[in-house]
């Protein structure tokens, strides 16, 4: 995400953190091109006019021009009108006094609105809500069945009530359904249109009044930038909205309507969906995204990450292990394994500050199916081969090839790849390296 807008302000701010001073005309051509850059990235033109200007008020001051490192000033200084741009604050779900609270998705179709519903309800189940989902979709074809087949799968309770082509009526009838067994959200998936019409919008007032949500949360595709805008913009003119969620935020290189929206419609971006698994929906914080777009990673975010996905049994007996040098390929497998329980790998290094500057420098290849293929070898060793890598000699390594359906150019980079991990473990048992162990336990 922002990938395109990230690039393009590292290379702006690298040339102003390369002057040991700055003068007015100089802070003037650095806006001009972040302006441009903000632009191509399909932020609203008036949005990005008034954030340039705010920024030059701040950054041709005195105090700014005449410290001693004025382009690190100049980066606070969009990095803190980034952070008021997305809204500030961390802005959160709320729920009121009534059981169930409901909560209704709406938006157009296509937006991901039913795959959005339920990993809406995983989320609030980790935060030890009872949440039920419903569809009141009577539109299109087989809408209610993917629901129920997608709480099927991921273990969410789907309220399923009759009503032929009575949307108004099904919601009142789950809502009664679910406060019956107890849930304390319910989460409705409204039906969608291809744009905007009367008769969705009167549909979705009736829902509305009916049930009295405790929040409406407008889904909208990232994808589509600025129109995503404008479509939340005109529904929250007729249903006045409580937020939104975005999706599909992660395939968004350029970004523009994550940083439009509040601007646009002063209503807070609650949560964004950053890829396909159920787990991929993350809380919106405005000054973790602001610290992403300008390269300086996310390291509350990653370590979160690592909190929920890491075993913290297999993170202390992996800690032995790197202690007295036993970390084998079966033990190398399961990190990796790990590693691909928390996130694509372009996010999880995204993350990591500074990242953007050691891929361009590197042109550092991301693909996803590295992974898979080095599982895959791994896989097709037997597990002698894997607790003791020596004996594996060049016919087994033929033999692994042929099993793995690689080449045998492959497992000698796997291998390679282990021995270069396995001389880092030996770092980390020395005195310095068991200190660094005692303060983190991050999959490796």
């Amino acid at each position: 995400m922002f990938e395109t807008l990230t690039e393009k302000l590292d290379n702006i701010f690298k040339k102003l953190r390369g002057r040991g001073r700055l003068d007015e005309e100089q802070v003037n051509e650095a806006l001009r091109e972040i302006r441009m850059a903000l632009l191509e990235a399909d932020v609203n033109f008036k949005v990005v006019k008034d954030f340039i200007e705010d920024v030059r008020k701040k950054a041709v001051g005195q105090e700014i021009l005449d410290s001693i490192a004025p382009g690190q000033q100049v980066v606070k200084i969009v990095y803190d009108r980034l952070v008021e741009l997305m809204g500030g604050t961390t802005s959160f779900i709320r729920f009121g006094n009534r059981i169930p609270a409901p909560i209704m998705l709406v938006g157009l179709q296509g937006s991901g609105k039913t795959t959005t519903a339920i990993k809406l309800a995983l989320h609030l189940a980790k935060q030890q809500k009872r949440v039920a989902v419903t569809s009141v979709d009577v539109y299109r074809p087989a809408a209610r069945e993917q629901l129920i087949q997608l709480g099927r799968s991921s273990g969410v309770y789907v309220v399923e009530v009759e009503g032929g082509q009575d949307p108004v009526g099904m919601s009142e009838r789950a809502v009664f359904e679910a406060r019956r067994r107890g849930y304390e959200v319910l989460i409705l998936d409204t039906a969608g249109r291809l744009h905007i019409d009367n008769d969705m919008m009167e549909e979705l007032k009736r829902i509305k009044d009916a049930i009295h949500p405790a929040e409406i949360l407008f889904v909208a595709d990232a994808m589509t930038g600025q129109e995503a805008v404008n479509v939340a913009a005109r529904f929250d003119e007729l249903l006045a909205i409580d937020g939104v969620i975005m999706t599909k935020l992660d395939g968004d290189a350029r970004g523009g309507a994550a940083l439009s929206l509040r601007a646009v419609i002063d209503k807070p971006i609650k949560f964004v969906g950053v890829g396909e698994k159920t787990d991929a929906l993350e809380v919106f914080h405005p000054e973790r995204m602001a610290s992403r777009i300008l390269g300086m990673g996310d390291i509350v975010s990653l370590v979160e990450k690592a909190q929920a996905h890491v075993d913290e049994k297999k993170a202390r007996e992996l800690e032995q292990k790197i202690r007295k040098q036993e970390f084998t390929l079966e033990d190398y497998r399961e990190q990796l394994l790990q590693i691909r329980k928390m996130g694509s790998l372009r996010e999880l290094l995204g993350m990591i500050p500074g990242f953007g500057r050691i891929k361009a420098m590197g042109n550092l290849d991301l693909d996803e199916r590295e992974l898979v293929k080095i599982t895959a070898i791994i896989d097709s060793m037997t597990r002698k081969e894997r607790l003791n890598y020596h004996i594996i000699d060049g016919e087994r390594r033929r033999r692994i090839a042929k099993g793995s359906g690689t080449t045998v150019q492959d497992v000698n980079r796997v291998l390679r790849s282990y021995e270069e991990l396995r001389k880092m473990m030996k770092k980390l048992s020395t005195k310095e390296g068991k200190k660094a162990l005692k303060r983190h336990k991050f999959p490796f």
